[in-house]
């Protein structure tokens, strides 16, 4: 159970002291970021995957 609670204690020590957390701007910047990412992202992946459709519709109407 020591090993357990030495464990804590270090994590907790670690978090507090070492850790560089970011700044709140620099939070809300990082997260706009990810934001535009991920809506490029999702609307690439709908464009490849209209064209697919499109094009595998398109071919299996030719039989």
């Amino acid at each position: 159970m020591s090993k357990v609670r030495n464990y804590v204690s270090e994590t907790v020590e670690e978090m507090r002291d070492k850790v560089s957390w970011p700044s709140y701007s620099e939070l809300q910047n990082s997260s706009v970021l990810v934001l535009i990412g991920s809506l490029i992202f999702a609307i690439v992946v709908g464009a490849m995957d209209l064209v697919f459709d499109s094009g595998l519709t398109w071919f299996y109407n030719q039989f």
